[in-house]
């Protein structure tokens, strides 16, 4: 397991840092392959906020914690990260495997905002390609949860077609699929 520890408003505590390295290490039992982990431990007037981000092959996920107490904080913040792992892999378990095929290829372009006065064409700010995995809509609902995000752009494991999962207002969740002709 690679660990990355972030000090933030507060001096690096080497004892800290090792109380949370062997905290994670309960987490391994969870997930299969190498795991890279950063820890970002934060100190805001009295609030001690301690942030775990995990990512492994096929899965991301991140929580935070806010207590009066950095360990109390770290102990916390595990047991909500296990939660979610164990709620991950009991989703897994109940699903069958999909068929394996690779993913599609797709590409993020982010445009700088139009001024009112300006009729020219947007500019591309950034490009970023990335891999829009085959899985099931529970399995995307899924990911999006534990990543936190709005929306997430994904292949049908079953149709093969681009979809898009994302949260709505009311704090459910729509699909938009393509339409077959």
């Amino acid at each position: 397991m690679n660990v990355t520890t972030t000090f933030r408003h507060m001096e690096q505590s080497e004892a800290l840092k090792a109380y949370a390295e062997e905290k994670l290490e309960r987490v391994k039992k969870y997930i299969d392959g190498p795991i890279n982990a950063q820890v970002y431990f934060t100190v805001e007037k009295i609030r001690h906020i301690v942030e775990i981000v995990i990512n492994a092959k096929g899965l991301n996920t991140k929580a935070s914690e806010a207590t009066n107490d950095m360990y109390a904080a770290v102990d916390a913040v595990i047991d909500k990260i296990e939660r979610q792992l164990k709620r991950y892999k009991e989703r897994l378990k109940n699903h069958k495997p999909a068929n394996e095929a690779s993913g599609r290829a797709m590409s993020k372009q982010i445009f700088q905002a139009e001024s009112i006065e300006s009729s020219s064409e947007p500019v591309v700010i950034t490009t970023k390609t990335e891999t829009a995995k085959p899985m099931s809509v529970d399995e995307a609902v899924m990911q999006m949860d534990l990543l936190h995000k709005d929306f997430l752009v994904f292949t049908d494991a079953v149709s093969g077609e681009i979809n898009v999962v994302y949260r709505r207002k009311d704090g459910n969740f729509g699909l938009i699929a393509p339409q077959r002709a």
